[in-house]
């Protein structure tokens, strides 16, 4: 191999290497700057292919997908100065890659140092502003909401990143307050559940209540109409009996006391002290003297 055949191939190699020092790309994933001797001349390079000065210029990635900060429990008060264990984790992402780097030097460690502290300054706010049954029952979404819009009016701006969601993933209780909150419920409970038995005598009493009212006014109307059919009836009868009065006196009179004798004397056994003379056998003597 001659002299001239070897400067060609040493060349032809460093012309590869510069060639391949001035390509790089960046991926959809990825957001990237560009440096020059340390300092940054390009901003949030898009994904593709790029070119750049070989020992010039140095190009940094970061990931720019939604990453998870999972921080570790920590302990806060309540409004009541109760303490809680709260376990809860971040997602975020780079928004702002000049101020991220500014901020943390591209590190993503670094960012996550800073981001949970200031995650943790958060919940210890939004804690202390509520009552132990607001944050375990009711307010947790809200609280949630509230911490993360918190977060992002001052990470976005001081570091370049964008808190997508904080989650809590687990709330514990130490053991005192434990059985305070326990015997609480128990209370809330108890008394609800008097109230419901209370709301329901109440019902059925009202419910008994018009049933009698009902029961009463059916039974008066009953009556009522039992009455005027019966007086019809008593109409009825002494207008028949005084037709037959009219027609023949003494057949009614005699018809009349046949019923008296079977009315008295039906059951058997029956004794009677009157006179042998009395009208009321009146029509028993005639049978005899005739």
């Amino acid at each position: 191999m001659t002299s001239r055949t070897l400067l060609s191939l040493v060349g032809l190699f460093v012309a590869l290497l510069i060639a391949s020092s001035s390509i790089f790309v960046v991926k959809e994933t990825e957001r990237a700057i560009m440096l020059r001797f340390g300092e940054v001349v390009q901003f949030d390079i898009k994904p593709g292919l790029h070119f750049k000065i070989p020992f010039v210029n140095t190009v940094r990635k970061f990931d720019a997908r939604v990453l998870t900060l999972d921080a570790r429990p920590q302990r806060y008060l309540t409004m009541e100065k109760k303490g809680l264990i709260v376990d809860s984790f971040v997602k975020w992402r780079i928004k702002n890659v000049a101020d991220y780097y500014t901020a943390t030097s591209g590190i993503e460690n670094t960012a996550a140092k800073l981001l949970a502290s200031r995650v943790d300054t958060g919940l210890r706010n939004q804690f202390g502003e509520r009552t132990l049954t607001e944050v375990v029952s009711g307010e947790r979404d809200e609280l949630m909401n509230e911490l993360r819009e918190e977060l992002n009016m001052v990470v976005i701006a001081d570091m370049g990143i964008e808190v997508v969601d904080v989650r809590v993933k687990r709330i514990d209780l130490p053991q005192e307050v434990s059985q305070s909150v326990y015997d609480r419920m128990r209370t809330e409970r108890e008394r609800e559940a008097r109230e419901l038995r209370s709301e329901g005598k109440e019902k059925a009493e009202g419910i008994r209540a018009d049933a009698d009212r009902q029961r009463t006014v059916i039974m008066a109307n009953a009556y009522r109409e039992a009455e005027l059919i019966r007086g019809d009836g008593d109409a009825v009868a002494a207008a028949t009996y005084a037709e037959s009065y009219n027609e023949d006196p003494e057949f009614y009179s005699f018809y009349r006391s046949l019923d008296a004798y079977r009315k008295t004397f039906g059951n058997g056994g029956d004794i009677m002290l009157v006179e042998p003379d009395s009208e009321f056998f009146k029509y028993l003597g005639q049978s005899q003297a005739k």
